[in-house]
């Protein structure tokens, strides 16, 4: 999957997912724009990818805000000329009943996992539309989003709002994969299960929580509803980022793949 002289860009770099990506993309020789609300996390990784003999920058992004957005993606043109791909990877989360979800908590799910997809989306690929497909390809560039097994399954406890941010990514990857595509734009989502990361580990106290159980009881559901037999780690996402990232990909569009060791198959 070899990706020299592409240019990539991950939203939510700094730790996670996002991470496993960003050194993922780098490993196959992509330039990586790391980006994050956090800019000493993506200055870590970004070091981190420069240290193994890679090529990355970091730059802080709120993915919520318009002009963090039109602003990151004009440095990196700046710096290596165009953009090819652009993953959608930031995302929160929070916990509650959904007869106790308050408006805050739904508005921030909302607002960073779907309307951040849509405006990182947008400049991305206006950024696209205008330039010359990347070498060896008719395409002018891939935008790649994070979903998640609960953007497909609607029965996940205490995430009412999240299920909601999440049906929309795919919902909106469909649409701008149909609008994009005469402009040679490729955009696909993959839909993880239960990943290993520091965002897992707070659901995990805050479901314990809510479910009067231990941390460990609720891990063991976790488990328990993987047909693989254990939690998802950021590589395993990883690993099919990077295959819709190649050239491998390049005729496939409007795709959501499930990643979750079969706990979701449709």
């Amino acid at each position: 999957m070899d990706l020299r002289g592409r240019v990539a860009a991950v939203t939510g770099a700094g730790t996670g997912i996002g991470r496993a990506i960003a050194l993922a993309l780098a490993s196959e020789g992509a330039r990586v724009a790391v980006t994050d609300l956090n800019p000493d996390w993506a200055e870590s990784v970004a070091s981190e990818i420069r240290q193994k003999g890679g090529e990355a920058v970091a730059y802080r992004l709120d993915v919520t805000r318009r002009a963090d957005a039109e602003a990151v993606v004009q440095a990196i043109v700046e710096r290596w000329g165009r953009i090819d791909i652009w993953c959608n990877n930031a995302g929160i989360s929070t916990m509650n009943r959904f007869w106790e979800l308050t408006e805050e908590e739904w508005d921030f799910n909302i607002n960073v996992n779907a309307k951040g997809v849509f405006l990182c989306s947008q400049v991305a690929a206006k950024q696209m539309m205008r330039q010359e497909p990347m070498e060896g390809s008719d395409l002018r560039g891939k935008i790649i989003n994070t979903a998640s097994m609960a953007g497909k399954r609607g029965n996940a406890p205490f995430l009412a709002h999240y299920v909601a941010s999440k049906f929309a990514v795919v919902g909106l990857t469909q649409a701008m994969a149909g609008e994009l595509a005469p402009y040679r734009i490729t955009v696909n989502a993959v839909c993880p299960g239960y990943v290993r990361t520091g965002m897992q580990e707070r659901e995990v106290l805050w479901e314990a929580k809510l479910r009067g159980v231990t941390p460990e009881e609720v891990r063991q559901l976790y488990i328990n509803d993987t047909p693989l037999g254990r939690l998802e780690e950021p590589e395993d996402v990883a690993g099919v980022v990077l295959f819709l990232a190649s050239p491998a990909s390049d005729f496939i569009t409007g795709e959501a793949i499930n990643v979750n060791g079969g706990a979701w198959m449709d």
